[in-house]
């Protein structure tokens, strides 16, 4: 390719666009570190096509039917992203939302990395954050130059014409359909100014539209990985070393082969892996082998060993994260200190659909069928292993059966391709929900240890934070900054919504070793505003003071922390009296751009029995895209971390994670969730995250609440370990 092609203009690429795919083609340059030149680089290179769209960043396509197709770097996995999505391209196109295709984008750093995270991935609850203002932007455009090519039409000035539900309207009653117009539109420079809806133009924004994803989901036509059939192919399913960091001794699997249906035994280097014309002849071929095992050095840790490890390192240095003021001078003229630690458990995702992928590795390329939140790196390994180029590794993105984080990490597809490399057919490697358990990265272990200093009348002089835990940041990057800092381990805690005074947050790197680390719906934010926002109650009780004013007291600078705040206790009744063994707690935070509030009332019934009576939510989101998913995503996120405040915590014995299946790793019972009430202030703000939000509140208002009720302060989730249940 010559180089002048090379250096095609935005407009060119928008012409070549249209002769690849057949109609208008916009991109929208996301993020804005990337130079505008590389989509149309691509382009000319032939990367670009029906097969394999490459254009940057989200990108909008109008066809000649009028149908409009969005690539989508943000996947769908059950958060409403698509949905979304598409909401925003078809306000600015001003077109149904019936009208709109969202497809996945193919994996490509360059052109979908999020502004946010820096890299291609779908996490952190940044899907609408990252999409608000470009998508918008792509549809706007669009729209502009389809009116622009229907104005040249009729000759008449584009001021006379306007655009509604999929035409362009003239003054003298002409119309046109955007299919008649994408040739024409195609050939137009883009626009140098792109003027955005104002919220009280919005249609469609805003209002309570149906999920797109829904009616396949409902009818059993959406298919999931674990659904998939490809020609040719065999069921897999593997049995690992159930000690991390083990290898495969010996394996006699002459057992194995005699299980009908089993087709071959493949020996991996920690795993061993049985294909078979079904799942169930998997686990009895699986269950026939004879394995030894090199347990390896971890196979002499359990957790009692982890718990006092990460107890002595809360009280180390560790390095700074955050300072302002002298918090040893605050700490040594103080009139009285108090001081709490606060644990929290390592936990499993354990997803609906366990890791499943499928993968075909032939000689000259290889096809990976798999929901996963990291498209790039699932190319990556799947090249790496098989020897062959990244562009002849194929990745179709599939809808996640939940993902939590999980699949942000790929190790169950290198895995799948280790296996097909070695087999001459398709393989849909399926872990058992045992194998999911057990061989998970989990959400680490953490111990919070929070000191206060505190002048004669009990008022606040310093805080000082100590983060002791695993990095997930340095175990998935690979290392940390210079300074030592995990970014996520210590967010919230380095910028708390409350004017702390000679406030000092320390982090201290515990790597357990014995299992391997990753993110957990709620990440970093989670973690510290469970710590956080259980030592402000304390402190607030122990002054004599109500959790609600003694917080407002220190946020006189976040009005909309106090809005969400004042807002969930009027809707809870915050101050009105209850009976004995009855009591209310309340959590509050700013996490993932959006502010919220929870609070949880519980009636005890009789030692250490309870029932949550209650459980008001208040968020401050910014402008909300969908009011609908906003809603389902704070009941789900907050009842998925009460699952786990309650019940959840992985524990090891002599190296091997204890927990296996749902008898021993409960999730919340319908009969025992209580209807979350979620309040949305109306805000015109720029929009914030809500996958993750409920998540990080609950388990705070929940502890704060059952001091309130009982008299028992617990420091340690889950409740379950200190023998309380639900009744």
């Amino acid at each position: 390719m010559e180089d002048s092609t090379m250096a095609l203009s935005r407009r060119g690429f928008l012409k070549g666009s249209s002769v690849a795919l057949g109609g208008l083609v916009l991109s929208t340059w996301l993020p804005a570190f990337v130079p505008q030149s590389v989509a149309a680089e691509a382009t000319a290179a032939g990367r670009l096509g029906d097969q394999s769209p490459r254009a940057y960043g989200a990108y909008v396509r109008v066809g000649h039917d009028g149908q409009v197709t969005v690539i989508s770097p943000k996947i769908e996995m059950g958060q409403g992203a698509h949905t979304g999505i598409a909401m925003m391209v078809a306000e600015e196109l001003e077109v149904p939302l019936s009208a709109v295709t969202v497809e996945d984008a193919p994996p490509d750093t360059e052109l979908y990395a999020d502004s946010l995270m820096q890299f291609q991935a779908t996490g952190g609850s940044t899907s609408t954050r990252h999409a608000w203002r470009p998508l918008r932007e792509a549809g706007a455009t669009a729209r502009m130059l389809l009116i622009q090519a229907a104005a040249a039409r009729w000759g008449v000035e584009t001021v006379q014409c306007h655009a509604n539900n999929g035409k362009v309207f003239g003054p003298a009653g002409q119309q046109a359909a955007y299919g008649e117009l994408v040739d024409a539109a195609s050939t137009l420079p883009l626009p140098t100014e792109v003027v955005l809806k104002t919220p009280d133009q919005f249609k469609l924004l805003g209002t309570a539209a149906p999920r797109l994803d829904t009616p396949a989901k409902v009818n059993g036509k959406a298919q999931f990985t674990i659904d998939l059939q490809v020609p040719g192919m065999l069921i897999a399913s593997t049995l690992t070393c159930p000690v991390h960091g083990g290898k495969l001794r010996s394996v006699n699997a002459a057992n194995a082969r005699r299980v009908p249906g089993v087709r071959d035994v493949i020996t991996l280097e920690n795993a061993v892996a049985v294909t078979a014309s079904n799942y169930w002849a998997c686990q009895q071929g699986l269950k026939a082998l004879e394995v030894e095992w090199d347990l390896g050095e971890h196979a002499a840790v359990s957790s009692p060993q982890l718990d006092a490890a990460l107890q002595q390192a809360s009280s180390r240095e560790g390095v700074i994260a955050q300072s302002h003021g002298d918090i040893t001078q605050a700490l040594t003229g103080a009139a009285s200190r108090f001081e709490a630690v606060y644990e929290q458990a390592f936990l499993s995702h354990s997803p609906l659909e366990p890791m499943t992928c499928v993968a075909h590795v032939r000689p000259d390329a290889c096809e990976l069928w798999v929901g996963t939140q990291v498209p790039v790196f699932a190319q990556q390994t799947a090249a790496k292993i098989s020897g062959l180029p990244a562009d002849r590794i194929t990745i179709h993105n599939q809808l996640i059966g939940g993902a939590f984080g999980r699949r942000l990490d790929y190790d169950f597809i290198t895995q799948a391709v280790d296996i097909a490399r070695q087999v001459a057919y398709p393989i849909k490697l399926i872990w058992s929900r045992e194998e999911d358990m057990t061989h998970d990265l989990y959400r680490p272990q953490y111990a919070d240890r929070l000191t206060a200093a505190l002048d004669a009348d009990g008022k606040l002089l310093g805080w000082q934070h100590r983060i002791a835990g695993a990095s997930v940041l340095g175990r998935y990057m690979g290392s940390l900054p210079e300074n030592g800092v995990d970014a996520d381990a210590v967010e919230v805690a380095i910028e708390p919504i409350y004017q702390l005074p000679n406030l000092q947050v320390n982090y201290i790197r515990e790597e357990p070793g014995v299992v391997p680390v990753s993110w957990w719906r709620g990440v970093g934010p989670l973690r510290s505003t469970y710590a956080l926002e259980c030592f402000i109650d304390e402190l607030a009780r122990n002054a004599g003071a109500d959790p609600v004013d003694y917080r407002l007291g220190l946020m006189s600078e976040q009005p909309r922390a106090q809005a969400v705040l004042r807002l969930a206790a009027a809707k809870a009744g915050w101050g009105s009296t209850l009976a004995a063994g009855q009591g209310r707690g309340v959590a509050v935070s700013a996490v993932f751009g959006s502010y919220m509030a929870t609070v949880v009332e519980m009636a005890m019934h009789g030692g250490r029995g309870y029932r949550i009576t209650r459980l008001v939510c208040a968020i401050d989101c910014g402008l909300v895209t969908n009011p609908t998913s906003v809603q389902a995503q704070i009941e789900g996120g907050t009842l998925f971390g009460l699952s786990a405040s309650l019940f959840n915590e992985i524990l090891i014995e002599r190296g091997v994670v204890q927990q296996r299946n749902f008898h021993n790793y409960r999730q919340l019972r319908i009969s025992e969730a209580p209807q979350v009430e979620v309040h949305i202030v109306p805000s015109m703000e720029a929009p914030g995250g809500v996958g993750e939000t409920g998540t990080a509140l609950i388990g705070p208002a929940l502890v704060n609440a059952l001091q309130a009720a009982s008299g028992t302060r617990l420091r340690r989730l889950p409740l379950s370990r200190a023998g309380y249940y639900p009744v």
